[in-house]
């Protein structure tokens, strides 16, 4: 797990909390927002690693130079 990925969860974990201690619905409803953000973000995040880290196999099996 990348790096990025770790840091967009432990947001979303952080907004989660948020929205559970919020009293107002407004504020609870925009954290949970955020959260869902977050967590889409890392997501995203894992993918691309994933894919960066696939394509980077793929060269090296190829002998081929790597594109960053």
């Amino acid at each position: 797990m990348s790096n990025d990925a770790t840091f967009f969860r432990q947001q979303a974990l952080i907004q989660r909390t948020a929205a559970s201690q919020a009293t107002l619905e407004n504020v609870r409803v925009q954290s949970e927002r955020a959260a869902a953000s977050w967590e889409v973000m890392a997501s995203r995040a894992e993918r691309t690693e994933k894919l960066r880290s696939d394509r980077q196999a793929k060269a090296s099996d190829l002998d081929l130079p790597v594109v960053e």
